[in-house]
């Protein structure tokens, strides 16, 4: 999609937009003045990844896609972001491979707000992190099918440089992972290795879409 093809006011979106988290992830609202009576719709595809800390390790996020729906007045928006569940790997101990599926499941909207003369765009996420397909050695280990951290991880995200209101970009943050629960007998070994601070996440949004019908 090129500049000209795309109308001042989805270029007006694109700032707002991208800020979403879980995202989500942010685009900031172009010159002049905008009224809406609904907030305004668009999409972004996602890509990214997110590092652990306690395991030293980076699971690869997306394709996913971010939904946002942007008040052109305050500057406010709320946000949906989908993503596949990720395939990550690690040495417990420095030694054992483990490998499993991580899901990260949204808990209610991602909330944000753009800077309208700036573009600058933060935005905070509630995400439940649910493990699967645990392997350990090679070896499957049951961990049924709620295992989840006790509660949601906060993820509060900024824009960074070079991030366009139409064209995307990157955003990023830091969260803390909380212990889990429902894991079978596999919950001990889990909450001793991936719960703790520090972990990065690294956002990278592509040029703003109208949105399908789906």
């Amino acid at each position: 999609m090129s500049r000209s093809s795309v109308s001042p006011k989805v270029r007006r979106a694109g700032a707002c937009a991208a800020a979403g988290v879980l995202a989500a992830v942010g685009l900031v609202a172009g010159s002049g003045t905008a009224h809406a009576a609904e907030p305004f719709r668009v999409d972004y595809p996602v890509n990214g990844s997110t590092y652990i800390k306690t395991t030293d390790s980076t699971m690869k996020l997306g394709p996913g896609k971010l939904k946002v729906a942007l008040d052109f007045d305050t500057g406010a928006f709320t946000a949906d972001l989908a993503l596949p569940p990720a395939q990550g790997s690690f040495k417990e101990f420095g030694v054992i491979p483990v490998s499993v599926t991580t899901e990260f499941i949204q808990e209610g909207q991602t909330t944000g707000a753009v800077d309208l003369i700036t573009g600058a765009t933060k935005s905070t996420s509630k995400v439940t992190l649910r493990l699967k397909n645990l392997k350990v050695a090679g070896i499957p280990t049951p961990v049924g099918d709620h295992c989840k951290t006790e509660k949601p991880a906060t993820i509060n995200l900024t824009s960074g440089e070079g991030f366009d209101v139409l064209n995307g970009g990157p955003m990023s943050g830091t969260y803390e992972i909380p212990k889990f629960e429902n894991c079978l007998l596999a919950t001990p070994l889990i909450n001793l290795t991936v719960p703790g601070a520090g972990n990065t996440i690294n956002l990278t949004l592509s040029p703003a879409e109208l949105p399908s019908e789906s």
